[in-house]
């Protein structure tokens, strides 16, 4: 049996992941918000713990969910959607101070590209780039990297994904349709759920902390050509989009995950 991993967040992502490492030989523990899962996740053989992050506090038994986890992957979303005045960095802080007392050794957190700032200029954004989003949710998971990475207690490894797709939740079919779509000319930067496990799945077994990257598929087609062929392929209608106004974005690259992980792309969004 390999070591034990804590998944904080069995989802869209986290949970095809938690059954791969399972057959890897790892013993998984995996959190959810939703009582109903709760079955479901034990019947895959993942330990189960209903676990919710409150501005209050942390709600469930946060202590054995960390127990004798050498690694925890933090893969929940700010959640500033739905509650845009939500402190997200003041839940966190409670994690923290529970990852502390577990004595975790590694912690792999989940964030996102949109921690950089979209511009008329369309930026290459490398991980040599200063995070400079200052929007609600920027801002928090900003702040969020930078504890994480200044805490000395654990090993930190940072992993911003972009857009993430598969073959049922796309953006395209969101779009498909649509009039007055913004932004026609940005740059894409999406990856496959396929690429974004296997992702985790090579810092988890080369063991690689201590660092941050971006994890987004080098291909950067602009918005109105991506998406009009993605709905033409699969039979869509097709999104109309507003010229009107000059598009914002930025071409996020993804070489120093390539490099260091020795990482191929798989799956093209």
């Amino acid at each position: 049996m390999k070591t034990r991993i804590s998944i904080m967040g069995c989802g869209w992502l986290g949970l095809p992941l938690a059954e791969i490492l399972l057959e890897k030989g790892f013993a998984v523990n995996g959190s959810t918000t939703s009582k109903d899962k709760l079955d479901s996740l034990k019947k895959q053989h993942i330990e189960p713990f209903l676990i919710g992050l409150l501005e209050e506090g942390i709600e469930g038994d946060i202590d054995n969910f960390l127990k004798d986890s050498e690694t925890l992957i933090i893969n929940i979303p700010p959640g500033l959607r739905t509650n845009p005045n939500k402190n997200h960095v003041k839940e966190i802080r409670y994690l923290i101070e529970a990852i502390e007392r577990g004595k975790v050794k590694n912690v792999l957190y989940i964030s996102s590209t949109s921690v950089f700032k979209d511009d008329l200029t369309f930026p290459v954004i490398t991980e040599a780039t200063i995070p400079n989003n200052l929007s609600k949710t920027g801002n928090q998971l900003i702040r969020i990297e930078n504890l994480l990475e200044q805490n000395s207690n654990f090993n930190t490894t940072i992993l911003r994904f972009g857009g993430l797709i598969d073959n049922n939740r796309h953006p395209g079919k969101v779009l498909s349709g649509r009039t007055d779509v913004p932004n026609p000319e940005a740059p894409i930067n999406l990856i496959h759920k396929t690429d974004a496990i296997n992702i985790i799945l090579t810092i988890l077994e080369k063991d690689v902390w201590q660092n941050s990257f971006n994890a987004v598929y080098p291909l950067h087609p602009d918005k109105k050509t991506y998406y009009s062929n993605y709905c033409e392929a699969h039979s869509l209608p097709r999104p109309f989009f507003n010229h009107s106004k000059k598009s914002t974005g930025k071409i996020v690259e993804s070489s120093k995950l390539e490099r260091l992980l020795n990482y191929k792309y798989m799956a093209r969004p």
